[in-house]
């Protein structure tokens, strides 16, 4: 089921019998339970206002008992190139490489580009149908696509700015030098609306980590961008990079919280002494890790990661295309798969991971004291078929209306 094109209501309302969370429940020192109460939400000029107790009988919108949470965000997406909406298609078997990638994406793109524009707008629909209004997508920047994957992209967001909002990645897909990318990064850096420089394996597509890392550091400086690189590459070329990435946020402190690597394999591959070594230069620097939380054979070190602050952002990355046939365009289904790979099972551990979904804003703070909302937030929440956190993680649970900015979607 998807959202309705046209809002149930905008500007300054009310919602009544919303379900908050208001603490846990203690068996001795033992979280068994989420408490949780109905109160009247009162929305306006995109923000939530007030929380009053709940009035049944007053002239508001009923929110019927569904649990309130903190919208969700997708961190790592390409909107721009997908397969949905069109049939089924699942991967080919002789595309092994990155460099076999980038050659079929030579071979398809002009004809993708036809239509992109719609199967981005029935992206974007799915995505809502699952709660995120908010993501972090990459756009191509390459020879075959020029601007015209960039072009596209903004229309359709454009025509879904009211229920949908994003940040935009210049991503170098077939490489800075492989293909000859760099006069057009340097066109799109200029443009005030992209926010981050992407990369990709400098090494096994460009031949040099230092050529193209000094490129795209100094292209984020002089634009005031930040960066998100792709890095698919393991063993000692992977941790060079991040190592050099690192080094070069310390330098430059204006990157600092603005610099990810989006993957980063190579982190899944080291030992529990090397892991908290990086993972203390990671947070030490202030670059973040984003990650679609693969499993294949290796799995990411994501609590070690947080466990030293590092800023970790989860995605989908890719909603079948090409690439992979794997993401769902499902957020809680991502805090679900996190919460199964590391054993958070109890309650309390189940409403942490939450924090995957909603990137970092809980209801409840740890000792189970109210967080959110509060008057003031922003008005971005949806509405889940759930009694708690815990219960929405654990068992995926129904997204029934999205709210952006104030303005509110409900299912169809």
């Amino acid at each position: 089921m998807q959202l309705h094109n046209q809002p149930l209501a905008k500007g300054h309302y009310t919602l009544k019998n919303v379900r908050l969370e208001t603490g846990f429940e203690y068996d001795n020192e033992e979280i068994i339970k989420t408490k949780t109460d109905l109160f009247c939400i009162e929305i306006g000029d995109g923000k939530i206002q007030s929380i009053k107790p709940n009035d049944a009988n007053s002239n508001a919108f009923d929110a019927k008992g569904k649990l309130m949470l903190p919208a969700f965000r997708d961190m790592h997406v390409h909107l721009d190139k997908t397969w949905y909406g069109l049939p089924w298609q699942t991967l080919s078997p002789k595309k092994k490489t990155v460099k076999d990638m980038i050659a079929y994406e030579q071979k398809i793109i002009p004809e993708l580009l036809k239509t992109s524009v719609e199967r981005a707008e029935q992206l974007i629909d799915l995505l809502q149908s699952y709660g995120t209004n908010y993501v972090r997508t990459h756009f191509n920047i390459d020879p075959t696509s020029g601007l015209k994957s960039l072009e596209n992209l903004e229309k359709a967001l454009e025509n879904k700015k009211d229920s949908f909002g994003a940040e935009l990645v210049a991503f170098p897909q077939h490489g800075l030098y492989y293909t000859d990318s760099v006069p057009l990064m340097k066109e799109v850096a200029k443009l005030p609306h992209v926010g981050f420089i992407g990369g990709l394996d400098p090494l096994s597509i460009d031949g040099s980590i230092e050529k193209v890392l000094d490129f795209t550091v100094q292209l984020a400086l002089d634009n005031n961008k930040g960066i998100d690189i792709h890095l698919h590459e393991v063993g000692e070329s992977g941790m060079k990079t991040i190592n050099y990435l690192i080094d070069k946020a310390i330098e430059n402190p204006q990157l600092q919280g603005r610099t990810f690597v989006s993957h980063a394999f190579a982190l899944a591959h080291l030992n529990q002494k090397e892991t908290e070594k990086i993972a203390e230069r990671l947070a030490f620097a202030k670059v973040g890790i984003a990650s679609s939380v693969p499993f294949t054979g290796k799995v990411m070190p994501i609590p070690a990661l947080k466990k030293y602050g590092v800023n970790v952002l989860i995605g989908n990355d890719n909603v079948q295309d090409y690439w992979s046939t794997f993401g769902s365009g499902n957020m809680l289904q991502k805090a679900n798969l996190i919460a199964e790979l590391y054993g958070y099972a109890t309650e309390f551990h189940l409403s942490r991971t939450l924090q995957f979904a909603t990137q970092n804003i809980l209801p409840l703070d740890d000792k189970g004291n109210q967080q959110w909302p509060k008057s003031g937030d922003d008005a971005n929440v949806v509405l889940v078929d759930a009694s708690c956190s815990a219960e929405a993680v654990s068992r995926m649970s129904a997204v029934e209306a999205l709210m952006n900015n104030g303005t509110l979607f409900w299912k169809k």
